[in-house]
């Protein structure tokens, strides 16, 4: 069976093949949650879809907005895999908005290292020591 073949097909199944999942449960899974709208409804995972209906899929914190441009049997390579749907240039200018506002954010709050290490640990205890000894005097 050939891709021209195909007039419709499980959604679940074309959101494994198109890679916006890593496999068929997790599809299922976020069709389930209500993350996954066709043609602006909630819907189930075995709801057919077919090539001009458009799908909303909400993948915090991004969401895509895309129109199915034609089904796959199987899953294929991401390249090949981009060619079966087309995303809104709405939906990619508000990817790429909030995906400037993330890095801004992580920059602004730098990750520590964690727990302090036996160093640092005497080096605070004997700060401490001197600033509670320079407060009594």
């Amino acid at each position: 069976m050939s891709s021209s073949e195909l007039k419709s097909m499980r959604l679940d199944k074309w959101l494994w093949c198109a890679r916006f999942f890593k496999t068929r449960a997790l599809a299922t899974a976020a069709i389930k949650g209500n993350k996954i709208k066709v043609d602006g409804d909630q819907v189930k995972p075995a709801r057919t879809i077919q090539p001009g209906n458009h799908v909303i899929i909400k993948k915090p914190p991004y969401e895509y907005q895309i129109e199915i441009l034609k089904l796959i049997p199987n899953r294929v390579s991401a390249t090949l895999a981009a060619e079966c749907y087309a995303e809104t240039n709405e939906s990619i200018e508000k990817r790429d908005l909030l995906n400037q506002q993330l890095k801004a954010e992580s920059a602004a709050f730098p990750r520590t290292r964690g727990r302090p290490t036996k160093r640092d640990r005497r080096h605070i205890i004997r700060f401490v020591r001197q600033s509670t000894e320079e407060t009594e005097k």
